[in-house]
């Protein structure tokens, strides 16, 4: 699987979204972000993930004014946050991250986190939204499939994303295969495994044999899974670094090896005992 940083893959309606991307959780408003996404545009990144919970939609808007970057030339996801659920809420956040972001529109708006009791007209405005052009793409995150399958009973148009923990340690292999099945692409949120891809003395020894990192050996795994990742990072140096993760080309072996990592270790929180209120 050969890949560069123009590599896309193509979402249900056709809309295609860059396989590498960067992600800028925690990467505080205002300077900080904004360098790493200047960064990010200066090295050739395509694809910048946001959320209204991050607080630096702002300053990742004022980045990809001064980048030189033409908008239509970056695709911008943002997320809608759990107390902003609901119809009405959730078209007001939308224009909320928009007018923080200098945008007119989103590539892709995804629901954060699965919230039962407003899952129906959170869903209706998501539509809407898509209808409407203020969004190029729907989607979701942290649903795992039995969130999926709720959504899917009350929707009109599939989720094309979904966004959800995924590393060596942290596989979901059922869940990606779901997915798979019903045409919705995975995302991978912390694909270096919140900075421990460095301690796992397999990814170190698989980096060696091809002159990589344990952190890209790990983005290249999921990459070679057909998931999109969005490592996040506020170093210049990170950021070029993660590029790397395309250069290479994990063995069947190799594969099959990071794949017997598995424990279903999370570092961040479930989605049932988050969000899923009964």
């Amino acid at each position: 699987m050969e890949l560069t940083l123009q590599s896309k893959i193509a979402l249900a309606n056709g809309v295609e979204m860059p396989r590498l991307g960067l992600g800028t959780y925690k990467s505080a408003e205002g300077r900080e972000v904004g360098d790493a996404v200047c960064a990010a545009l200066e090295y050739g990144y395509r694809s910048i993930d946001t959320a209204s919970l991050y607080g630096n939609e702002h300053g990742i808007g004022e980045a990809l004014r001064v980048s030189g970057v033409s908008r239509e030339d970056v695709f911008v996801t943002s997320k809608v946050w759990n107390d902003e659920q609901g119809y009405a809420e959730t078209l007001a956040a939308l224009d909320r991250s928009l007018e923080c972001l200098g945008t007119s529109y989103l590539d892709l708006y995804l629901v954060h986190w699965p919230i039962k009791s407003t899952l129906a007209p959170t869903w209706r405005a998501m539509e809407e939204a898509l209808a409407s052009g203020k969004v190029r793409a729907i989607g979701v995150c942290n649903f795992l499939r039995h969130h999926l399958e709720a959504l899917l009973e009350i929707a009109e148009v599939a989720p094309m994303v979904d966004q959800f923990e995924c590393h060596p340690f942290l596989q979901q292999p059922d869940l990606r295969c779901f997915c798979q099945a019903h045409g919705v692409v995975v995302e991978a949120w912390a694909p270096l495994m919140r900075g421990r891809a460095n301690d796992v003395p397999v990814l170190v020894e698989i980096g060696a044999a091809h002159d990589a990192t344990a952190p890209q050996v790990a983005l290249r795994w999921l990459l070679q899974h057909d998931v999109v990742v969005i490592p996040k990072s506020v170093q210049a140096d990170r950021i070029r670094e993660n590029i790397e993760a395309l250069g290479f080309e994990l063995t069947v072996g190799e594969m099959a090896t990071i794949d017997g990592l598995d424990r279903g270790e999370r570092f961040g929180r479930d989605p049932d005992e988050l969000a899923w209120d009964s």
